[in-house]
């Protein structure tokens, strides 16, 4: 398949996900908008970039997987007090923003590095601020939302090089495990 069109599905998939905002608060709403869009595009890009078939259907497993879990969990929730926005909103638990840019974020973490991925997880960061300064969510929606997508990122992705550093907790103890495959 050419490299266009395997490009052409996820990029469809994207313009469907993605919502314009058709009141913006300010600036930082749509900077917010914009960063949530620019995390898991990047991710996409990177992956076509290094010409890495599997990276690019593991960034779509992933994404799938992290938009379907997350809308289940707000139709299970919104009928709780934890489904409540502060601005009196149905649909606030977890944040579907915050797990949109996390799946991305998690994407090139797992897949490429914490180089790649400490970056995505600060803009991440900058995305649940928004959210929850504009009174969209509770942070409880965005810690959420960034564990879910975490989580699916760990099970959904695998690291492109042989080498992995991953955090291992016991009944006893904390620690990190260093893997090495050749």
């Amino acid at each position: 398949m050419p490299k266009l069109g395997r490009l052409a599905a996820p990029v469809l998939l994207f313009c469907t996900l993605f919502v314009a905002p058709t009141a913006a608060r300010g600036v930082s709403e749509i900077s917010g908008h914009v960063v949530m869009s620019a995390i898991p595009v990047t991710a996409l890009a990177l992956a076509y970039a290094k010409d890495d078939t599997e990276g690019e259907k593991q960034w779509l497993r992933n994404l799938l997987a992290n938009q379907l879990l997350n809308s289940v969990a707000r139709l299970g929730f919104n009928y709780t007090s934890l489904g409540q926005r502060p601005n009196g909103d149905g649909y606030g638990f977890p944040s579907g923003h915050v797990a949109f840019a996390a799946s991305g974020a998690s994407f090139l973490e797992e897949r490429y590095g914490w180089e790649y991925g400490v970056p995505a997880w600060i803009a991440t960061g900058y995305v649940a601020w928004v959210r929850v300064d504009n009174n969209d969510h509770h942070p409880r929606d965005v810690i959420a939302a960034s564990l879910l997508a975490y989580c699916v990122g760990k099970l959904f992705v695998t690291p492109q090089s042989g080498t992995h550093l991953a955090p291992v907790i016991g009944p006893d103890y904390l620690g990190l495990r260093w893997q090495r495959s050749w």
